[in-house]
């Protein structure tokens, strides 16, 4: 199922990335020529459109995906990042994952042997696995899109590779997401749900790997849910009166476009009321696990640079602006 998907991919979008098969990476076609330090993601196949649907000038420089919801092997990084590498280093951006960490960890290794020059950002903003008991500490999710955009932008200046990294950092930290579902994604060999939920129960902290949620509870009515989010959202970042946010309204997979406006909508309106200013707001799948019928919610505190950077142009198959 994944290699047919991949080539039909890249055969959809051959104005905009070329698809090394043998190797399993893809690169973009045409790169910003101002750009100095190429940028490299990737992941497990199932989350679509991240990471491919971002791959091109303004964003990604190569992507490896996985097999379905696994990591990219660490020689599709090394390989991919070898490729595009211009000769101001390689910034891999990395979701907390235990595979995703590993395999790129050893890419890098093998790029630092070559020569290559590689910083890393982990991206960690999940808080339902914000937990003093979890051993790898929280999950990455929807902030992978609004940090491959905003670094995809400022890269495209011809920064650094120590400035971008840091940068990166700085931004995963303005970041925090948390995902609800009222049922789990079906696994496509099989038919089956990943997890069992009874009808009208959520739950609450969702993973995209179809990780059970922190806590299983009645369905709420939308504004009250939304509500809620947005607080435990809110309590994590600490934004003062006046501040501005960047917001996702992601859908995992199965939720319609119009279910997500009114998600929107109840957010908007809370942002009101915490008297933050709504700055820039995404509505659409961008981070997905298959079918799940489920959303998430992204805040990311954003000053005047970082939404320069995020109005900045993307050529991608995905990005919507």
């Amino acid at each position: 199922m994944v290699p047919d998907a991949l080539t039909g991919f890249a055969r959809v979008h051959a104005d905009l990335v070329v698809h090394d098969e043998t190797a399993g990476f893809f690169r973009a076609r045409h790169p910003a020529p101002g750009r100095r330090v190429a940028i490299v993601s990737g992941g497990g196949s199932g989350h679509e459109p991240l990471h491919l649907g971002f791959l091109g000038a303004g964003m990604l420089d190569a992507v490896c995906p996985g097999q379905l919801m696994a990591s990219p092997h660490n020689r599709q990084v090394f390989d991919a990042s070898r490729a595009v590498s211009r000769g101001a280093g390689v910034l891999h951006l990395v979701k907390n994952y235990t595979g995703d960490r590993i395999n790129f960890g050893i890419a890098a290794e093998r790029l630092a042997h070559e020569g290559i020059d590689c910083a890393r950002v982990l991206i960690d903003d999940d808080l339902a696995s914000d937990s003093p008991e979890s051993a790898t500490g929280r999950r990455g999710t929807g902030a992978a899109v609004l940090v491959e955009k905003v670094l995809g932008a400022a890269a495209d200046t011809g920064l650094g590779l120590r400035e971008l990294a840091d940068m990166g950092t700085e931004l995963v930290g303005r970041c925090r997401s948390l995902a609800v579902a009222s049922a789990a994604h079906r696994t496509p060999a099989t038919g089956r749900s990943a997890f069992d939920l009874a009808e009208g129960d959520l739950e609450w902290g969702v993973g995209i790997h179809g990780e059970r949620a922190r806590r299983t509870e009645s369905r709420p009515a939308l504004d009250e849910l939304v509500t809620r989010m947005t607080e435990e959202l809110l309590a994590a970042l600490d934004p003062a009166a006046g501040d501005s946010v960047i917001a996702l309204v992601n859908g995992l997979g199965g939720v319609t476009r119009l279910e997500l406006y009114g998600v929107a909508r109840e957010l908007a309106t809370g942002l009101d009321r915490w008297g933050l200013v709504l700055e820039r707001v995404l509505v659409g799948d961008f981070v997905t696990a298959l079918d799940m019928r489920g959303f998430s919610l992204t805040l990311m505190r954003a000053d005047p640079e970082t939404v320069k950077w995020f109005d900045a142009p993307a050529h991608t198959p995905s990005w919507p602006r």
